[in-house]
């Protein structure tokens, strides 16, 4: 297969040799350049890399787009397949793959993976899942932006107003990822102030209203919704698609930074703002939220209905599970004790829903 998997890595001794032999499912080329890892990450790969991978070492500049792009340069292929050390590939059709890179229909189009983030939310493993373009022939696209990067053709400046991320071709293919790298706390924190030193750099040269988002994503991993709340207001400032992810994610984080901090009434004017967002179960399942803390109820049970019938959703749980359980708490403190364990019955084995159930049930 004329394709090469790229990493980058540093000190990823707990994932990396997972990530490598889960692409082992595959043939193609592994390409790794190192950072600088000082445990364990070079003897692991020493025992997994075979005579056809190729393994360097980027002397690092805190900037997360040379490293890649450096990678990618030192590939035997010119298709490139973009993969983090902290990434577990799940499920492949290597078929379609095929299909895909023979295609010369698609030299200049971007092949996105499906990647399903594990993260701590309060007290608990939450996972999310989305898209993201890492397929890529370097003949036409290179990263861009020292953290945070993304694809952008290898033909433009990266001041070029004229260019918009529209005019990129995406085609969905069926590889799905596990991102494990921010599933402890104690790592998520570490990694999100190692984000916003890089991101306050770039942002203080350039502001732009994804870097905005991703500090305004950032501080509120950290649980400085003051501060995500500032950034996330002057992302919004601008004149933004609401078709773009990041944008929904955006207005969605802002939610529940507001939410963090009791500014309910605040949240509300996000019924401004409805006709435009409300097309995922996210943004539905926020709206329920924030008409809940409103003392909205039946406004609130609406939403989490709503939520409930779209198929997909980026927060695990919040069209299914998280939805019938927040009907479940509204209808239980109205006392429509019966209807309330109906829905938290809907949840399986959510552990708030059936603490719920044991403690009506035993009364």
């Amino acid at each position: 297969m004329q394709i090469s998997a790229c990493i980058i890595c540093k000190n990823e001794e707990q994932y990396i040799g997972k990530c490598i032999q889960a692409l082992r499912a595959l043939p193609v080329h592994i390409v790794i350049a190192d950072t600088g890892s000082t445990d364990d990450t070079l003897s692991i790969l020493e025992k997994l890399l075979t005579s056809q991978d190729i393994l360097c070492h980027f002397d690092w500049c805190n900037d997360f787009s040379m490293a890649r792009n450096f990678c990618a340069a030192q590939a035997q292929t010119d298709w490139i397949w973009m993969v983090d050390a902290d990434e577990i590939l799940t499920s492949c059709d290597p078929a379609i793959l095929l299909e895909f890179l023979k295609n010369q229909e698609n030299i200049d189009k971007i092949g996105t993976i499906l990647r399903k983030d594990a993260y701590p939310l309060q007290g608990e493993l939450t996972f999310a899942t989305s898209r993201m373009g890492r397929i890529y022939n370097r003949n036409f696209y290179h990263y861009e932006g020292i953290i945070h990067e993304q694809l952008a053709p290898c033909n433009r400046s990266s001041d070029d107003g004229n260019f918009s991320f529209h005019e990129i071709c995406y085609v969905d293919l069926p590889l799905s990822f596990d991102h494990m790298g921010y599933e402890t706390t104690e790592t998520l924190q570490r990694k999100c102030k190692r984000n916003i030193a890089l991101l306050e750099t770039a942002f203080a040269a350039h502001e732009d209203p994804y870097l905005a988002y991703q500090l305004g994503q950032a501080y509120a991993a950290l649980d400085e919704h003051q501060t995500a709340i500032h950034y996330f207001e002057i992302g919004l400032s601008y004149d933004l698609d609401p078709r773009l992810e990041y944008v929904q994610t955006m207005v969605q984080s802002y939610g529940y930074s507001l939410l963090a901090l009791k500014q309910y009434q605040k949240a509300l004017s996000f019924t401004g703002i409805y006709d435009a967002f409300a097309i995922n179960a996210d943004f539905v399942f926020l709206m329920g939220l924030i008409y809940m803390n409103n003392a909205m109820f039946p406004e609130a049970i609406s939403e989490f209905e709503k939520a409930t019938k779209f198929k997909t959703c980026i927060v695990e749980g919040v069209n299914s599970y998280r939805a019938h359980y927040n009907k479940g708490v509204i209808l239980e403190c109205l006392g429509n004790i019966s209807e309330a364990i109906k829905n938290y019955e809907s949840c399986g084995a959510f552990a708030p829903a059936r603490q719920r159930i044991n403690i009506l049930t035993a009364k």
